[in-house]
């Protein structure tokens, strides 16, 4: 009898979820999770059919910043991750329904915490991203900017750990594509600031999950037709412009609110702006490499998708560039300016390019390297670059400029990046950071080289002192363990710290008086 009553109410639901008026569907809707249980498939399908998807989504966008948390954590409680993972697959694209999906997820993205989402849901965050991948290459419509969204929310949290792991294992590379298609169409029209540092933004995740060669990546979508192929570099060439505009127009903006405005930094105006410098510069670093690696590997030169063209064109607007960060390193001078994320994140970038450029901008870059480097003389300062990996980067630089010491680099150059470092590793329990072991070898082979036909004093106490700092934060077994040194090495690096201690016990000249600090 009660499957006889249920057939008739089942009709008058459906009746009112069909009506003209909202009221009439809302009503529908209501009298429906009365009627419907989770596992009656064939009536919940009735259901949707009749409400349609046009009625669904205004539903959604009404209650867009506006559903409680309650509510939402029942939604999410009831596995709606899986539902949407498995129905965004499933479903055509570019249709309404997918569209609505895609609006659901943003809907519980902005309620439920992402790191509970992330940590749970890992993979099914990661098939949801490749789908909506594909929707941000084919959209041409107002749904590409949410799907623009949405892949930045997930990518670009500082939760997204295990997803950034999921994408890496994937077999079907295919969503690296439609990205770099997604991203190309945004930065290359004119839409608004805040989607172009979201196109950057999710640039930015994109190369920390598959790395810099993403950019210039040569493959293609051959079964897409609804896909227009690009030009291999145009997307270095778009994400470079792209950043090298922000990271001018920022840096205009922050000096002004810091020097003329007088704003604290801790402001939310210009943290916002902080933070979105912070991406310009991380992609600025990434092509820095990018063109180091591709100009290093003289093999792959012949059929590398870079130009010369293209490279001039890429280091042409990088230098344009750091002689825009190098004035507002000035300009912070001026005005007695050592501290902040800022001024750390232009030292960091200005050192990226020194080492791979170092007679450009010579000039400007020995004379603000004092200044530069004097922030981590201070325990806040270490603390403040090694957060920023400015800490690797610097040892890095530093093994650049012993190589080319040879060639006329300056020792006092090399001594200001030298202090930096011991300052660093005499404060390495402080600021609880690791250096990199594959760039501490490094460092190591290059002091070696550099002081084994040297008997400047102040050479081989910087660079001994520097090797018994590393020493003491480095195992005996991970040091002698490691493919990259062999006795040669560790014989020359014996010899260096013996000549440092005899050095010292037997100078007592003036100019000695300067290392016994070094000494000690």
């Amino acid at each position: 009898m009660n499957s006889k009553k249920q057939v008739p109410a089942l009709e008058c639901y459906l009746k009112l979820l069909k009506g003209e008026r909202d009221e009439q569907r809302l009503a529908g809707l209501f009298l429906a999770t009365k009627f419907c249980t989770g596992d009656d498939h064939g009536s919940i399908y009735r259901i949707y059919d009749a409400v349609g998807d046009q009625f669904l989504d205004r539903l959604l966008m009404s209650g867009m910043g506006k559903a409680t948390v309650e509510g939402l954590t029942k939604l999410y409680d009831s596995g709606c991750i899986n539902v949407l993972a498995s129905s965004m697959y499933s479903l055509q694209d570019g249709s309404h329904s997918k569209a609505l999906a895609m609006r659901l997820l943003q809907l519980v993205l902005a309620k439920i915490p992402l790191e509970t989402i992330c940590a749970k849901y890992p993979s099914e965050l990661t098939s949801m991203v490749a789908v909506i991948a594909k929707q941000f290459a084919l959209l041409h419509n107002a749904f590409k900017f949410d799907a623009l969204h949405l892949l930045t929310v997930i990518l670009s949290s500082n939760y997204a750990a295990p997803v950034h792991n999921s994408l890496r294992l994937m077999l079907n590379d295919s969503w690296t594509t439609y990205m770099r298609v997604g991203i190309v169409a945004v930065l290359q029209n004119r839409v608004a600031s805040a989607e172009k540092l979201q196109a950057l933004t999710l640039a930015e995740s994109m190369i920390s999950i598959v790395g810099e060669n993403w950019l210039i990546d040569q493959n293609e979508l051959l079964n897409d037709s609804e896909i227009v192929p690009i030009p291999d570099d145009r997307c270095l060439l778009l994400v470079l412009e792209s950043s090298r505009v922000e990271v001018a127009v920022l840096l205009n903006e922050i000096a002004y609110m810091k020097y003329e405005e007088k704003q604290s930094v801790n402001g939310e105006a210009i943290s916002l702006k902080l933070q979105n410098l912070a991406v310009a510069f991380s992609l600025i670093e990434k092509i820095i490499k990018l063109v180091s690696s591709v100009c290093g590997d003289e093999e792959a030169r012949p059929g590398s998708p870079v130009s010369e063209s293209t490279l001039g064109k890429v280091f042409a607007g990088i230098t344009e560039t750091i002689g825009v960060v190098l004035e507002y390193l000035q300009d912070a001078k001026d005005h007695g300016q050592r501290k902040g994320d800022d001024l750390l994140a232009s030292v960091r970038v200005v050192g990226s390019y020194f080492a791979e450029a170092p007679f450009a901008c010579k000039e400007k870059i020995h004379n603000l390297l004092e200044h530069m480097l004097s922030i981590t003389m201070e325990i806040e300062g270490c603390k403040m670059l090694a957060s920023l990996g400015g800490h690797n980067s610097i040892m890095e630089c530093l093994v650049k400029m012993i190589g080319l010491n040879s060639t006329g680099m300056d020792n006092s150059t090399i001594f200001m990046a030298c202090d930096t470092i011991i300052n660093l590793l005499l404060r390495r329990e402080d600021i609880q950071v690791q250096f990199e072991g594959s760039i501490q070898v490094h460092l190591l082979t290059a002091l070696a080289s550099w002081t084994e036909n040297t008997n400047d004093q102040s050479v081989i106490m910087m660079a001994s002192t520097i090797c018994s700092l590393i020493f003491d934060s480095t195992s005996e077994e991970a040091l002698v363990n490691h493919p990259n040194v062999g006795s040669i090495i560790l014989n020359k690096l014996s010899q260096l710290v013996g000549r440092s201690l005899t050095t010292s016990r037997q100078d007592v000249s003036d100019d000695s008086k300067a290392n016994v600090d070094l000494h000690r």
